[in-house]
């Protein structure tokens, strides 16, 4: 009897256990679609913002700490935009991180010899402050470079386009998007002057406006060339050859100007670590011998 009842028990237990795991694993069925969603009903926790967003959040306090005229503002702004830096927020930063610089050379003056020396107080974070202004002219060269190197193949391509029927606006969006992986900064800047003429710019001030992002004086160029085509009604197809072909004999000097200003660059060079190790050299034996005769 005892046994009869341990072994009802059991099958009962099975028989309860089978079904409501099959219950739960069936995919149509409504316990476990509940069963789910409560076991994925977590709390929901806050996410982080993105480090960038920190950093502006940090920084911005900060950046209110410098007191601008407009125009400094505006001379700054014109930079951060030279640098490919356009948003709001890259402003902040940039601000931000001058006065952090600055703070930053107070307190390592300040832990390394106190108070006692005035001149490195005003010094160090003088030069903290400096240091980002430094960082972003060298961006702003850096990126001029790499549109001037890419610019006699944006004008290639355009003339290219020109010929073929397209306008200078739709070849100058070609010339943006098939530039996108080799040359990015100078196909950002067409995309940019192609959204301003669709959106109602004109043309000339589209094109100055170019040339006042990228601060190149090859763009500057260019743009008025376009300018005086578009107002005379010349052929942009010949203009853009022509000033493609000016460009290039402008790189080409501008190479030879660099490779004859190596000569010069050089002696510096040449005094401090060559002409010492060719007089140890030459002379060293001389003295050492000199040395032993005149010892006996």
């Amino acid at each position: 009897m005892e046994l009869a009842l341990t072994i009802l028990v059991f099958v009962s237990v099975a028989a309860a256990v089978f079904s409501f795991g099959a219950a739960v694993l069936m995919p149509t069925s409504v316990l476990g679609a509940r069963l789910r969603s409560l076991g994925s009903q977590r709390q929901a926790q806050p996410e982080k913002p993105p480090i960038k967003e920190r950093i502006e959040q940090a920084l911005s306090p900060l950046s209110k700490a410098i007191p601008l005229t407009p125009k400094e503002a505006n001379k700054s702004r014109g930079w951060l935009i030279q640098a490919g830096y356009r948003e709001s927020r890259h402003e902040t930063i940039y601000f931000g991180l001058r006065v952090f610089c600055a703070l930053i050379g107070f307190l390592i003056v300040v832990v390394a010899s106190g108070f006692d020396s005035p001149y490195l107080l005003i010094g160090i974070p003088a030069l903290g402050f400096l240091l980002p202004r430094f960082v972003l002219k060298r961006l702003i060269r850096e990126r001029q470079r790499r549109i001037r190197i890419a610019l006699a193949d944006a004008l290639d391509l355009t003339v290219i386009c020109v010929e073929a029927g397209l306008s200078l606006d739709q070849a100058m969006a070609r010339v943006g998007q098939d530039l996108r992986y080799a040359h990015p900064d100078l196909s950002d800047e067409f995309y940019l002057v192609n959204l301003e003429m669709r959106a109602g710019k004109p043309r000339p001030e589209a094109l100055r406006n170019l040339a006042d992002r990228t601060g190149v004086d090859d763009i500057r160029a260019l743009v008025g060339v376009l300018i005086q085509t578009d107002r005379f009604g010349t052929s942009v197809a010949q203009a853009l050859r022509v000033h493609s072909d000016a460009l290039r004999t402008e790189r080409r000097q501008r190479a030879e100007e660099q490779a004859a200003k190596t000569t010069i660059k050089m002696i510096p060079a040449l005094v401090v670590f060559v002409l010492p190790s060719m007089f140890f050299v030459t002379l060293g034996p001389a003295v050492i011998g000199l040395i032993h005769t005149l010892a006996k």
